[in-house]
């Protein structure tokens, strides 16, 4: 078994997990098997002395597929 891991970073105004599954869900377009992710760091953005946005990077692992046993 393979797994390759690539890193992501999603922004969110709503919460920290709403940046996961928008990062998750934006990349399970075009990945199939994702099954692991690690949040590296979270961070806010700040606007006017208040967090306007959460931006959480996040490392994602997938299964890399074995074309000659599928």
């Amino acid at each position: 078994m393979v797994e390759k891991v690539i890193d992501l970073i999603g922004i969110s105004s709503n919460s920290i997990e709403d940046a996961v599954q928008l990062a998750l869900a934006r990349a399970g377009v075009t990945i199939n098997g994702i099954h692991y992710a690690h949040i590296e760091d979270v961070s806010a953005i700040v606007e006017n002395n208040q967090v306007s946005k959460w931006r959480v990077a996040i490392k994602v692992s997938f299964l890399v597929k074995d074309q000659l046993h599928e």
